[in-house]
């Protein structure tokens, strides 16, 4: 155990005081999902997000957080402070250009060689991994300095390789990295409870898995503010938001759309504007729209800003989620603090947040006809559809505000230096 380690204290309640000197220096590493990447990309969404707002709600509570993500850009500085209390520090490992993300791990043991060099002079007092590759590479980089290391996958090879599978373009390697992740750690912290059962099935020991959901900016993400401009050719607006990739279920919308002929489908996500019509998944749901009759009613932004998000949500009657499967699934909370119903798939973390009938609906995944008559259900009563809209606000600041998600994160770091320093003391 390092000095470094030993040395944050905890309150009466087993959590981090997280103010003044007992302040924490904790390593986030995401080897794919920079916290400054344009969202909407193939691999540039939810995870991207979380790293981004954990590391500066963290800091709100008086810690310093440091990002740890692969230079994929020439121009880009060694570190980069992202907001007050948090930098982000670009590895220089692998070519500095995009790589699709199953194309990294041959680069995640020079990765982690690179973050054991930067600690051992500076040593944080936690790692948190995200994703995998980043758990594979921050595994082999703590265990000389014996650092503490918890892990959050944000997907599982097992769940992945379930529903895509020959379609499942993950190295091979990846369920047994994950397990072996998943061992090494100090702690996972899963994102919701169906995660808890895949976890279960991969034999990691129930007492290393704490449960904290992703959570959700809630004064970005509010019903009031600037709302994107609507055509008026048709009555509703739907909105798809997200990675443009099949798993995501885009298809399902178009599907559903031509049982809804008063409505629009705005899809957002996917490469830059000026590049959305060589797309290879916009061009497949094109045709797919002209084949269902509805090519009139679908427009695609291509990726947006993030301070763009919200008004494209709030000019929505409904959003729309109903990807195969969705290890969480942030847009759904977005939604809902926007005051957006959701009608979303019956999977993964959307279990967890989407409750219905209170705030949405719940459909099996892969269904165009259950997604278009649950939102037809929607778009008729404009009443439940503003209650839906208000629950969904009030259950997002209830439950998954960041402050609320870093305070528990948190105490799952405090637990696990607890439980080192217990050990320590022992030894």
């Amino acid at each position: 155990m390092t000095s470094a380690s030993t040395s944050a204290p905890l309150g009466d309640d087993g959590t981090l005081d997280g103010t003044g000197p007992g302040a924490l220096s904790i390593a986030l590493v995401s080897e794919h999902a920079s916290p400054l990447a344009a969202l909407g990309g193939v691999d540039a969404g939810g995870q991207n997000v979380h790293v981004a707002r954990l590391a500066g709600a963290l800091a709100d509570r008086g810690h310093r957080v440091t990002v740890f993500t692969r230079r994929d850009a020439t121009d880009l500085p060694d570190r980069v402070p992202l907001r007050p209390g948090v930098e982000v520090c670009h590895v220089p490992v692998g070519p500095p250009e995009p790589i699709p993300k199953d194309e990294l791990p041959p680069y995640m043991p020079a990765f982690g060689r690179y973050m054991a060099r930067e600690w051992r002079g500076r040593p944080p007092d936690v790692v948190h991994s995200h994703f995998w590759m980043s758990g594979v590479a921050s595994l082999q980089a703590v265990r000389g300095l014996r650092l503490p290391l918890l892990h959050t996958y944000h997907a599982l090879g097992t769940v992945k390789r379930r529903h895509q599978k020959d379609a499942d373009t993950s190295p091979p390697q990846r369920v047994a990295c994950e397990r072996e992740v998943g061992m090494g750690s100090d702690r996972v912290i899963a994102t919701c409870h169906d995660e808890v059962l895949e976890l279960a099935r991969m034999r990691i020991p129930p007492d290393k898995v704490a449960v904290v959901p992703c959570g959700v900016d809630t004064d970005q993400f509010r019903p009031d503010g600037p709302v994107a401009e609507r055509s008026t050719a048709v009555r509703y607006r739907l909105l798809q938001l997200g990675r443009l990739v099949p798993r995501k279920g885009a298809a399902v919308s178009v599907e559903a759309l031509g049982r809804l002929p008063d409505a629009e489908l705005v899809i957002v996500g996917g490469p830059p504007p000026h590049l959305i019509d060589q797309d290879p998944e916009v061009r497949r749901l094109r045709e797919l729209a002209r084949a269902v009759g509805v090519a009139d009613r679908v427009r695609f932004t291509g990726g947006v800003a993030g301070e763009d998000v919200p008004p494209l949500l709030r000019s929505a009657d409904v959003v729309l989620c109903p990807a195969d499967y969705e290890p969480f699934g942030i847009v759904p909370l977005e939604a809902m603090a926007c005051g957006r119903p959701v009608v979303a798939s019956a999977v993964g973390g959307q279990l967890d947040t989407v409750a219905d009938p209170v705030t949405g609906r719940l459909v099996p995944p892969r269904d165009p006809e259950a997604l278009a008559a649950a939102v037809a259900d929607l778009l008729a009563d404009p009443e439940r559809r503003a209650a839906c809209g208000e629950a969904g606000r009030r259950r997002v600041l209830s439950r998954y505000g960041w402050a609320r998600v870093a305070t528990a994160t948190e105490a799952v770091y405090g637990a696990v230096l607890a439980e080192r320093g217990a050990v320590t003391e022992v030894a």
